[in-house]
């Protein structure tokens, strides 16, 4: 089964150079470091992620906030809001608008969900070769390590891990059991990147077993159904 790329669409990119103190205060943002912010809205909010962890590679700002809102952009709150709200901070303007444009970038290049040519579940396998500030704190690995980053719906999730998992040496680094704020489900996998570029693929697999069988366990070894 062939899967094609679901495009990401950042839906609202705007800067603030010198943000008020009392917004940063509010948002949990160190004011003693950062003066400028730059915001995105996603409708992907793992593609969001990723992109954010980009932009910590290529300027000197920080993911200071990034969150998903519920239920998923299908039910977003208004035509920018999306899946999730992502916020990028740095002492100078110019930084912020070079790590914006770093995220963005990704987003046009290469970091998006997926799903089987035709329909069914939208899932994201994705391997970062080099982590940025941002995703290996929250993996809890070294910057610059590698990660693959697994998500897909509830059953396809649990079914893609495990696979993932058993496919090569690779570990769990942090898993995402449903049900999460899109109700989506997954993981982060650390090991070597050509294990993890194995463990990515091994996931794509599984998700596509489950979206062409996904009654399977319904029938019954040995003794016919149960």
């Amino acid at each position: 089964m062939r899967i094609v790329p679901i495009p990401a669409k950042i839906l609202s990119c705007r800067a603030l150079p010198a943000a008020d103190p009392a917004l940063l205060a509010g948002y949990g943002i160190d004011q003693d470091r950062f003066t400028s912010i730059g915001l995105l809205t996603c409708d992907q909010d793992d593609s969001l992620y990723a992109a954010l962890d980009q932009a910590t590679k290529f300027a000197e700002v920080e993911v200071v906030f990034a969150r998903s809102f519920y239920a998923g952009a299908a039910h977003a709150s208004g035509p920018f809001s999306g899946e999730i709200l992502g916020i990028l901070a740095g002492k100078e303007p110019d930084s912020v608008s070079i790590g914006l444009q770093a995220a963005v970038r990704a987003l046009e290049d290469d970091i998006c969900f997926y799903q089987p040519e035709g329909g069914g579940p939208a899932f994201f396998p994705h391997v970062v070769s080099e982590t940025g500030r941002y995703l290996s704190e929250q993996a809890g690995i070294r910057a610059g390590e590698p990660l693959a980053y697994l998500i897909a719906p509830p059953m396809e999730a649990a079914i893609g891990l495990d696979a993932a998992l058993k496919s090569a040496d690779v570990r769990m680094a942090k898993c995402f059991p449903p049900p999460t704020e899109t109700n989506f489900a997954g993981g982060y996998l650390a090991g070597e990147l050509h294990a993890l570029e194995a463990s990515a693929r091994a996931f794509a697999e599984a998700v596509l077993d489950v979206a062409s069988r996904p009654t399977s366990g319904m029938r019954g070894s040995g003794a016919g159904r149960w």
